[in-house]
């Protein structure tokens, strides 16, 4: 693996710390001011600072999360990579009814550029892949609902929708 590869999923990895850690100044070392993140649905974000605010507010209810990124994908042009990498979150939190545990897979679809600071995240897609557990754990407010119709990856892949795919793919040719 290549230094630059290295680089960018220690930045990748920044997130999940930030988040378990209730840490939103690490955000600053994983995402560009002008970030763009894309959670799905309502919750898209084009600024780090409302970004940082919108995380803070969503997760303070938790008792604990733990979120493990894995299979890092990379590819680096230059001062601009892609990362494609799978998530694991599980959230604890005690509600009236249901349990208090909701357990999540999914993927990131990263953007990143290079800066005088090291590597950031200018756009993530984040998706769901499956669920299991009590959702109304991460229903933190009105706004946060869990969704039934799950986007896998082959399906959002065969769509042509995910950019570290098509970075790989024009690899190819």
């Amino acid at each position: 693996m290549s230094t630059e590869a290295a680089e960018v999923i220690n930045t990748v990895n920044i997130y999940p710390i930030a988040l378990d850690t209730l840490s939103w100044d690490l955000f600053d070392l994983a995402f560009t001011d002008d970030v763009h993140a894309d959670f799905g649905g309502a919750a898209v974000w084009n600024d780090l600072a409302s970004l940082k605010e919108a995380f803070a507010f969503i997760h303070a209810p938790f008792e604990s999360t733990q979120h493990v990124t894995t299979n890092h994908q990379v590819v680096v042009d230059g001062d601009r990579a892609t990362c494609l990498s799978y998530v694991r979150g599980i959230f604890i939190r005690t509600v009236p009814e249901g349990g208090s545990m909701f357990d999540s897979g999914g993927w990131y679809d990263d953007q990143l550029v290079k800066t005088a600071k090291g590597w950031r995240i200018r756009h993530r897609v984040c998706r769901m892949q499956w669920w299991t557990g009590n959702p109304a754990v991460l229903e933190t407010m009105p706004e946060v609902k869990v969704e039934h119709v799950l986007n896998t990856l082959r399906a959002e892949a065969a769509a042509g929708t995910i950019a570290h795919i098509r970075n790989l793919q024009q690899r190819l040719r």
